[in-house]
């Protein structure tokens, strides 16, 4: 039974539905067939299919330009940003040596540093020393001359009571004599 429903699905088939002679103007297959060859041939005569195939090469050719200036620019760009790249890289090692110039620098200035304060320092113990030893001497001194005019005052003092002038006469020859023998 199956094989018969088979067989009668295929042959209610739309060209089986038209009834009488296929090349009749009254078979619809048959108009159909010569509309659609004249719709092709009209086709054909206005040369459709070479205008259409001409638009899909032109198209093809487009896309094919925007492929070829799109991979271009990519190139391009890969290249700014190798550049950039290495400019990044050649800053940032830049930037290191900077860093470390600055470093040593700021190392150096702070032996420097030490050195002249303690350079400073010395200067200012020696010219402490200087003040204390001017000062020390200074000292030595008043008190030696607060000494001798202490002892001058008392040997004045003394010789006033002891001395009488015939004394006093007899120094004064002696003190001549010898100014004189020394003279020359």
């Amino acid at each position: 039974m199956k094989k018969l429903s088979v067989l009668f699905a295929l042959m209610a088939s739309p060209a089986f539905a038209a009834s009488g002679p296929f090349f009749s103007l009254g078979n619809t297959d048959f108009v159909v067939l010569i509309a659609f060859i004249l719709f092709i041939a009209v086709l054909v005569y206005f040369k459709v299919p070479g205008m259409i195939g001409g638009m899909l090469d032109k198209r093809a050719d487009e896309i094919k330009s925007d492929l070829d200036e799109a991979r271009a620019l990519r190139e391009e760009a890969q290249t700014l940003l190798a550049s950039y790249e290495r400019k990044q890289q050649e800053v940032a090692e830049q930037a290191d040596r900077i860093v470390a110039h600055a470093k040593e620098e700021a190392k150096q200035a702070a032996e420097q540093a030490k050195v002249d304060l303690q350079e400073s320092i010395a200067r200012r113990l020696a010219a402490a020393e200087d003040q204390i030893a001017s000062a020390e001497a200074s000292a030595v001194k008043e008190v030696r001359d607060t000494a001798v005019t202490v002892a001058v005052t008392a040997a004045g003092d003394v010789i006033a009571k002891q001395m009488n002038a015939a004394a006093g006469n007899k120094l004064i020859d002696a003190a001549i004599a010898e100014v004189e023998a020394k003279l020359h």
